[in-house]
């Protein structure tokens, strides 16, 4: 059940990733500062598989507004720096694929935004 419209005024009690973002569920944690959090997927569809989320709780970006197009604008600069890190080849050759899923249609499970960020050799391409 997605939390209620004001929750992203700071956390969402039962949110895994808020709680994740709190430390009180452990993540195999990849880079931390005031306002972002990223974290290796716990079911990678790819070798490199990690997300980025805020530490406040955002729904989803459907929730976003133009006061949050610079938390926005971070998440989107430091995939390609973590991708990187994380072993993905550079571009034009490498590369990563960025992925939001918004609300159920869209694929979203966990109603707090969340980035996943996904690459190294696809194996269906030979």
């Amino acid at each position: 059940m997605p939390p209620t419209p004001d929750a992203h005024q700071g956390h969402a009690p039962d949110c895994i990733f808020c709680k994740i973002a709190a430390g009180q569920i452990p993540a195999q944690k990849l880079y931390e500062d005031e306002e972002l959090l990223a974290f290796d997927d716990i079911n990678p569809a790819a070798p490199v598989h990690f997300l980025i989320i805020p530490k406040r709780h955002l729904p989803s970006l459907a929730h976003a507004g133009p006061a949050d197009a610079p938390l926005l604008g971070k998440i989107l600069a430091k995939a390609p720096e973590l991708a990187l890190q994380r072993g993905c080849n550079p571009y034009p050759q490498g590369g990563f694929r960025v992925v939001i899923n918004t609300g159920e249609e869209g694929g979203q499970e966990v109603h707090h935004l969340h980035v996943h960020v996904m690459g190294g050799p696809r194996p269906w391409r030979k």
